[in-house]
């Protein structure tokens, strides 16, 4: 039984979210082929996850039981990662970053060494970033600018999780009418699809 950790950085309800429209229908079929797996949601804005202030800044090292150890160890423990976060101003959501804040902690998802820092998540996990863009970013001039799902590759990367996919939909603050409805259910199709594999 595998154990997938589903993380939802939007204040956006299911409805009214590009990005969960495509997230919610992956854990659907998910959990129909895979009875037996245990989705644990992590809704960031439910959670209250805030920024790192000074007193959080001051536990982290201290061998406390701190809300960020505990975060930290609910994500290594996890085999699978859902995160469904959309393109915010060329970004995420800063509430994604504020909980990478949380997780990406020395001697529980990574570890220093003389030669680096090494990613201490064990071999096999795997993670997949569901997200909605308003404008046309996966390819073309604008593709440069993206830094999102870069940055959700690159942490996650850094904490050694190396199988990373993208289920994405584009151009949701251009397209209109009968054409978004056509593309997003596109989207929702093929985030069905990766599912069944994931």
């Amino acid at each position: 039984m595998s154990t997938v950790l589903y993380i939802k950085a939007n204040p956006k309800s299911n409805e009214d979210s590009f990005t969960f429209k495509m997230s919610e229908a992956f854990i659907k079929t998910y959990q129909e082929k895979n009875p037996g797996d245990q989705i644990v949601t992590l809704d960031l804005y439910k959670e209250g996850i805030k920024f790192l202030d000074a007193e959080m800044l001051g536990q982290m090292y201290s061998g406390q039981e701190t809300v960020m150890k505990k975060y930290a160890q609910q994500f290594a423990a996890a085999d699978k990662y859902v995160i469904a976060a959309p393109m915010w101003n060329l970004g995420s959501p800063a509430i994604l970053k504020a909980y990478f804040d949380y997780v990406v902690l020395a001697g529980v998802t990574f570890k220093y060494t003389e030669q680096g820092p090494v990613g201490l998540l064990a071999p096999g996990k795997k993670a997949v970033h569901i997200v909605a863009r308003g404008g046309k970013y996966s390819e073309g001039p604008a593709a440069q600018f993206e830094m999102g799902d870069r940055y959700v590759k690159t942490i996650l990367g850094f904490m050694g999780v190396e199988n990373i996919s993208t289920i994405s939909t584009e151009l949701t603050g251009v397209l209109q009418g009968e054409v978004l409805e056509q593309s997003v259910n596109a989207s929702i199709a093929a985030a069905k699809e990766k599912a069944k594999e994931f």
